[in-house]
């Protein structure tokens, strides 16, 4: 791929412009992880309830689970080489993906505002002009960052990794001198419903990385094996996440009261005053840009993605792609500028709803691409809604919503809670329902009607088709 910015959008990636190795998966997973929110989602396990040994371990589960299933879709990228969610019309129909394209579009909105109210906190103590000057310097570098593209995001990625190491190794260590680790661990009553709760926040943070996994790998020359980006891409992701959050998890057992609502000054406060507060603050900013990025250049793709599948639009110039970033930038920082005084309860209850609306689709996704199509796609079809997938897939919809609708009497948040979660303590077992009930009826409806399934994978131009090569890895088989 020559050049900085990047030209390609939801138009498939030649073999001739492929490059890496699946170990940039681990690279940039792992420093995208390690940041605040991440930290902060760690926190919330304590903060509503569950004691530190229980949440470090719940947190861990989630991680694990969730992150197997995110790097399932991660295995897509160089297969396909396309953006995750136009994978999605092979189950919905070109225009019925737009279903779940809309909940990923609040998604990434929801996400970019929850990570500029902690970074503008950040950029607003490191440059000395208050929180909402801060909030919006930090959108804008955001958005030119995801204008320029893939490379940038995994350059973005390696850097943060390192120096978010180091930072992190640096506050565990203060972090632990003003608490033992024995006192913060020592507490080990078991709560059932007080430990799903942070199996179910780690989850859903993995979980929302679903829609967008794959628009990280598919630059991955086609031969990458499919076990290689799964393993990188899940060791990067559950071991960034698990660090974040366990540091945030023991910084909320020690600190009780004083990190509800000040958390970036409490985390910076570890660390001591002058240089050092500065340095924190800059890598808490560093830390929230490349996620920031990811989330509005996944944003930019399901937006051409959702619009393009009514205009059958493959690809999109410089300007309309400056304009799809701009305005992801703006209605983020709107709602994080609204949002900035009840974060925390905030996006506690924003994480669990992001499970239940994805948790369906990646049901779906995974269960049509691993034992249904067996990775085998007509990539040009997937614009042509007179194609063999059609404009809108019936089946694949009426499941979505039952997967939707099965959650919701399991599902405990602030503002809705189901009547079997009393029955069962408490407990939100909304996700794995979401995954259960779904996969297990797709499957049934989907296995015997397999007529639009190409015998083989169909890359379009002769130009783009892959050398030769050995029988290929399947993560299904």
């Amino acid at each position: 791929m020559g050049g900085v910015v990047e030209r390609r959008s939801i138009d498939v990636v030649p073999d001739t412009e492929r490059y890496g190795t699946a170990f940039s998966q681990f690279t940039l997973w792992l420093g995208a992880n390690l940041q605040i929110t991440a930290v902060v989602t760690g926190a919330l396990a304590v903060v509503f309830g569950a004691n530190a040994f229980w949440a470090v371990l719940g947190l861990l589960t989630g991680n694990l689970l969730g992150g197997a299933v995110m790097a399932l879709h991660s295995a897509q990228g160089p297969r396909l080489g396309l953006p995750q969610m136009i994978s999605s019309r092979a189950q919905f129909g070109v225009r019925g993906a737009v279903v779940p394209l809309a909940l990923v579009i609040v998604m990434y909105i929801g996400f970019f505002a929850s990570g500029s109210v902690l970074a503008g906190q950040a950029v607003g103590e490191l440059t000395h002009l208050g929180e909402t000057p801060g909030i919006i310097l930090f959108a804008v570098v955001t958005a030119v960052a995801a204008a320029i593209g893939y490379r940038v995001v995994h350059a973005l990625g390696r850097v943060a990794g390192v120096v978010c190491a180091l930072a992190f190794v640096y506050l565990g260590a203060r972090l632990l001198e003003r608490a033992e680790l024995s006192d913060l661990l020592a507490d080990r009553a078991f709560d059932f419903p007080m430990f799903l709760l942070a199996v179910s926040l780690a989850a859903s943070w993995q979980l929302a990385f679903g829609p967008y996994v794959a628009d990280y790998s598919r630059y991955l020359p086609r031969s990458t094996s499919a076990r290689a980006t799964f393993w990188w891409t899940l060791g990067g992701s559950a071991l960034g996440s698990q660090w974040s959050m366990t540091f945030g998890a023991l910084a909320a057992a020690a600190a009780g009261e004083h990190f509800v609502g000040h958390e970036v000054s409490y985390v910076v406060g570890l660390g001591g005053a002058g240089a050092t507060a500065s340095f924190l603050y800059f890598v808490i900013a560093l830390g929230k840009l490349t996620i920031n990025v990811l989330n509005t250049y996944g944003g930019f793709m399901s937006l051409v993605t959702g619009v393009s599948g009514f205009r059958s639009q493959r690809a999109l110039g410089p300007r309309g792609r400056a304009a799809y970033i701009a305005g992801i930038m703006v209605a983020g920082t709107a709602v994080a500028l609204l949002g900035k005084d009840s974060f925390l309860t905030s996006f506690k209850d924003f994480l669990l709803f992001l499970l239940t609306a994805f948790t369906p689709w990646s049901a779906i996704n995974l269960v049509d691409y691993y034992l249904i199509a067996k990775e085998r796609y007509d990539l040009p079809a997937l614009s042509d809604p007179d194609g063999r997938y059609g404009a809108w897939r019936g089946k694949a919809l009426a499941v979505y919503a039952v997967g939707l609708a099965a959650q919701f009497p399991f599902l405990a948040t602030h503002f809705y809670t189901g009547p079997l979660v009393e029955p069962l303590g408490g407990a939100d077992i909304s996700w794995l329902v979401g995954l259960a009930v779904p996969a297990a009826l797709y499957w049934l409806l989907a296995r015997g009607d397999t007529a639009h399934v190409p015998e083989r994978t169909i890359l379009g131009a002769p130009a783009t088709a892959p050398p030769p090569q050995a029988p290929r890895e399947q993560l299904g088989s």
